[in-house]
This record gives C-alpha cells, sequence and structure tokens, in this order.
C-alpha cells in the first residue's frame, strides 16, 4: 500500500511539473510563479465567501428544524478545494477551482446523498422552550 502511495505522487508531481513547465515556456517563469501564488489568493477568498454563505445557511436551517446535511457535504467540498489551492500547482488549482462551482457542489451533493442515504436528528434548545412548561417556586439556601 505505501508503494501504491508513492506512485501516486511521483505520477502527480510529474503532471504538475510538467503542466508548470509547459505553463513558464509560453509565459515565462516569473508570471507563471504569480500565477500560482494569484488562484491560491483569488480561490482562498472564494472558499471564505461561499464557506460564511454555506454557515449562515446552516444555522438558519438549524433554527427552523431542518437538516443541514446538503450544507455539510458542501462544507466539505469547501474544505477540499481549500486544500487543493494550498498546494501550489496549476493543476491542484484548476481541481480546487472546478470544486468551487455551485453547480458542481449541487452535483457532487446530490451524489453522495443518493449513494448513502442518511438521516440527521435535530436538537436544540428551541425544542424544549416549545414544551411551555414553567414552574414557579421559591427556594432558601440553609448552610450547615
Amino acid at each position: 500500500m505505501r508503494v501504491f502511495g508513492f506512485i501516486i505522487f511521483f505520477i502527480y508531481a510529474y503532471f504538475e511539473l510538467s503542466f508548470f513547465i509547459k505553463v513558464a515556456d509560453s509565459i515565462g517563469v516569473f508570471l507563471a510563479l504569480i500565477g500560482i501564488i494569484a488562484t491560491s489568493i483569488i480561490g482562498f477568498s472564494l472558499i471564505k465567501k461561499q464557506g460564511l454563505n454555506n454557515l449562515s445557511i446552516m444555522q438558519q436551517k438549524i433554527a427552523n428544524n431542518q437538516s443541514p446535511k446538503d450544507e455539510i457535504i458542501k462544507s466539505v467540498s469547501l474544505l477540499f478545494a481549500g486544500f487543493l489551492l494550498l498546494i501550489p500547482g496549476f493543476l491542484t488549482d484548476m481541481l480546487g477551482g472546478i470544486l468551487l462551482i455551485p453547480r458542481v457542489q449541487d452535483y457532487i451533493v446530490r451524489f453522495i446523498v443518493k449513494k448513502f442515504p442518511f438521516k440527521v436528528r435535530s436538537f436544540s434548545s428551541s425544542n424544549n422552550a416549545q414544551l411551555n412548561d414553567v414552574i414557579e417556586g421559591e427556594f432558601e439556601r440553609k448552610d450547615d
């Protein structure tokens, strides 16, 4: 299993370096490096924006006693996209950018929910507030 991991890593490194050399050959090494840094910065800003939007939708669904499973799956997709954008290289930046597209995220959510049907139970303090049981009384603390 360890050998398989090394083989995959070297195949990835080969393709990433080959792609970088082709891009650097056409636009120059300096511009290629700036391109890698720029795609990472732009990608992280998009992840931050989509992540905060996803978090607010998740909070609204929890407040309305709805299942936030779709947003949880989208959050995992955003986390994976952020990891791919963190790794320097054009191929990983393209894969991370593809994961940031909302239609791709929706497709991933539909695929995962279809393959792995699961139920989510939501417990919140608002459920207890609906009971409307109020107990009034007085107490006195006696120290020994």
